[in-house]
């Protein structure tokens, strides 16, 4: 992506209406002394920035941190190097505050000069004009490292504010019990631990009611997978009818299973924010638990439903791998296709059924957390579907009441490939991977980017090469593995026939 396309961005993301006109070059300006530190002055800086995605964006932020007032920006290619842009901004500040601008700015830029005018100095005219439109406008902002998650709590609903319908509306103690569970998610930071809470003798039983009699059902009807890792969480995160687990036990397990954080939260989050949480393996969590006056019944996620319906299942690495694809499709998405995502996940992972030895067996976790849609599941027969995204994607999402239709794979690997291709018609100019030593999304969106992507990759590879070397394996073992792994990289069909008619 060029440093246009980044500056428009930008500006995009800021509200303005802007336009991009050819300059003449920008004249290199000479360093100046610092003076009085505490004088007004108007500083013009020029950098030079690498084409890559992010890139302006992360220089422009420092502004914006250190609440630096930007009057003026323009851009040219850079005649350092094919592979830079130059970019001049002016900036109203005090030399003082001018000093650590710049010594954020060394971090991000590969070259740097700076000129300071004092307070009533004319400066030179700009060469950049301000009007109107650029081609970047379908691409939304998206959390690029694990901390921007901090950025990303849109609560659409619920939270501290219930509504009349809500069993809790009428019950001051209950309102006021949820206002402390809405700080404790507001002014949580990522990296600090989740709070512990101390939770009331009503709301232990509520629990211990939804806990007993789910756990039940679960022995019949859940997943293989879902009854594997209970006993696990019975024994490190404190799952008992008399105990409701404290988040952070349990994100502390899930991190060493499956590298899954748990995030508090304080209602429903907008489905960008939750699914952007995902491609980072960071799952949004409420804390609250539902009103006493209807233990089997809440109109919003709940600590039963959280606990007892997701929990288990993030342990499980083909589920957590499933999740996170789902989060990661996500990043940059048209609202259109994000609420298509949405839906998926929605009959997925909240209502999902798979086949197991046979037999239907559910792993969504609003299933598992109601026993009232449970059996309804399980029994309506006629409403049961095999899942198909195109199809899926369309469908009601209902949370006042049963499904009208209930999906089912005969594996989670089944449902990663049906998803993996169905992400392949979402548009976006990039591709984006997580980095799990960095906790960053990396954005694919050139091919030096994607050849350094595949030379990483090319040493997980010979480490497989020589493990199946070193076990002796079987030549039909070999032969599925190499089949697996031609079929992810291969490129759809229709692809691969323009590319060889183009040639």
């Amino acid at each position: 992506m060029s440093g246009k396309s980044l500056l428009g961005l930008w500006l995009y993301r800021s509200g303005e209406s802007w336009s991009i006109k050819e300059a003449p070059p920008i004249p290199q300006l000479p360093q100046s002394e610092f003076r009085n530190p505490n004088a007004l002055a108007r500083n013009s800086i020029i950098f030079s920035l690498k084409n890559q995605v992010g890139g302006l964006a992360r220089v422009l932020q420092v502004f914006q941190d250190l609440g630096v007032n930007v009057v003026h920006i323009e851009s040219r290619p850079s005649a350092r190097a094919d592979s830079e842009f130059e970019i001049l901004v002016e900036v109203e500040c005090d030399n003082k505050k001018m000093e650590q601008v710049v010594a954020l700015l060394r971090r991000e830029v590969a070259a740097i000069s700076l000129t300071t005018f004092e307070e009533g100095v004319e400066l030179p005219p700009p060469t950049l004009s301000s009007t109107a439109s650029f081609d970047f406008e379908e691409i939304p902002w998206f959390p690029k490292k694990i901390q921007d998650l901090d950025k990303s709590q849109k609560v659409l609903m619920y939270g501290e504010e219930l509504d009349a319908e809500h069993p809790g509306f009428k019950d001051p103690v209950y309102r006021k019990r949820r206002e402390t569970f809405a700080t404790i998610a507001r002014t949580y930071k990522h990296g600090q631990p989740i709070p512990k809470v101390q939770y009331t003798p009503e709301e232990i039983k509520t629990w211990g009611t939804v806990f007993r009699e789910l756990h039940k059902l679960y022995v019949k009807h859940a997943c293989k997978e879902y009854l594997d890792n209970w006993p696990e969480l019975v024994k490190y995160c404190g799952y008992r009818e008399d105990n409701i687990p404290q988040l952070q036990d349990i994100s502390t397990y899930l991190k060493r299973k499956t590298g899954y954080q748990l995030r508090p939260v304080a209602g429903y989050l907008s489905a960008r924010d939750f699914l952007a949480g995902l491609a980072f393996r960071v799952f949004h969590c409420t804390q609250y638990i539902r009103h006493s006056s209807d233990p089997y019944y809440t109109p919003e996620p709940d600590c039963c439903h959280e606990l007892l319906g997701h929990m288990p299942l993030l342990a499980c690495p083909s589920f957590a791998q499933f999740s996170q694809e789902l989060g990661l499709i996500s990043l940059g998405a048209s609202e259109n296709d994000i609420e298509k995502l949405a839906t998926l996940y929605f009959f997925t992972v909240e209502f999902g059924l798979c086949k197991q030895d046979g037999e239907l067996k559910v792993y969504g976790a609003g299933l598992l957390s109601s026993i009232a849609e449970l059996k309804h599941a399980i029994e309506a027969k006629e409403k049961i579907k095999r899942f198909d995204p195109e199809i899926t994607c369309k469908e009601e999402c209902i949370i006042t009441s049963f499904q009208n239709a209930y999906y089912y794979t005969d594996s989670f690997e089944e449902a990663k490939e049906k998803m993996r291709a169905y992400a392949m018609n979402i548009e976006r100019p990039f591709g984006v991977r997580y980095n799990p030593y960095t906790q960053t999304v990396e954005i694919l969106s050139n091919a030096q980017k994607i050849t350094a992507l595949v030379s990483e990759l090319r040493g997980d590879l010979c480490i497989v090469s020589n493990a199946l070397k070193q076990i002796h394996a079987q030549e039909e073992t070999v032969e599925t593995i190499a089949h697996m792994l031609q079929q992810g990289i291969n490129l759809a069909p229709e692809e691969k026939k323009n590319n060889h008619e183009e040639k």
